[in-house]
C-alpha cells in the first residue's frame, strides 16, 4: 500500500536521526539524501545462516552458467574455504538468492510486464493459426508446454 509523502518524509527524518546518532551522516554518503522519494532502504540480515539453511533445504536442479572475473571467483573460493558452503556453485546460488531477495520489488514489476508479453504472444499465435491454418497449429503445439 503506497504511503503518503508526509509519512515517508517523517520516517526518513527518523532514520536520518538514528543513523546520525550512530555517526552516520547520509548527506556525505548519498547525493539524494535530501529527497526521501529517491532513497531505498534495504534491510539485510546480519548473517547468512537462514539463507544457507534454506539453500540446503531446496533442490538445486537447474543449471545456469555464468562467467566471472578473477576477483569474484576468488571471493567465491574464500566462502568455500570457510566451509559455510560446499562449492563455488553453492556460494553463487546463495548470493544470487540474496540478490534476488533484495531486488524482489523490481522483479515483481518485471514479472507483471512479462505476463503481459506472454498474453500478447498467445494472442499472436492464435491469430497466426487463424491466418495460416491448421499446419501452423500442429507445429506450434509441439513448441508449447
Amino acid at each position: 500500500m503506497p504511503q503518503k509523502q508526509s509519512d515517508v518524509s517523517e520516517l526518513w527524518e527518523k532514520v536520518q536521526k538514528e543513523l546520525s546518532q550512530c555517526g552516520v551522516d547520509l548527506s556525505n554518503i548519498c547525493a539524494d539524501a535530501a529527497d526521501p522519494s529517491k532513497i531505498r532502504v534495504v534491510c539485510i540480515a546480519p548473517d547468512l545462516t537462514k539463507s544457507v539453511e534454506a539453500l540446503g533445504r531446496t533442490s538445486r536442479d537447474q543449471v545456469v552458467m555464468v562467467r566471472l572475473d578473477q576477483d569474484m571467483t576468488k571471493k567465491l573460493d574464500a566462502w568455500v574455504e570457510t566451509a559455510a558452503v560446499r562449492s563455488r556453485s553453492e556460494a553463487a546460488a546463495l548470493f544470487i538468492r540474496e540478490g534476488l531477495q533484495v531486488r524482489a520489488r523490481e522483479l515483481e514489476q518485471l514479472e507483471d510486464s512479462l505476463k503481459g508479453v506472454e498474453k500478447a504472444r498467445k494472442k499472436l499465435r492464435k491469430k497466426a493459426r487463424e491466418v495460416l491454418g491448421r499446419e501452423l497449429e500442429e507445429n506450434a503445439s509441439a513448441d508449447e508446454p
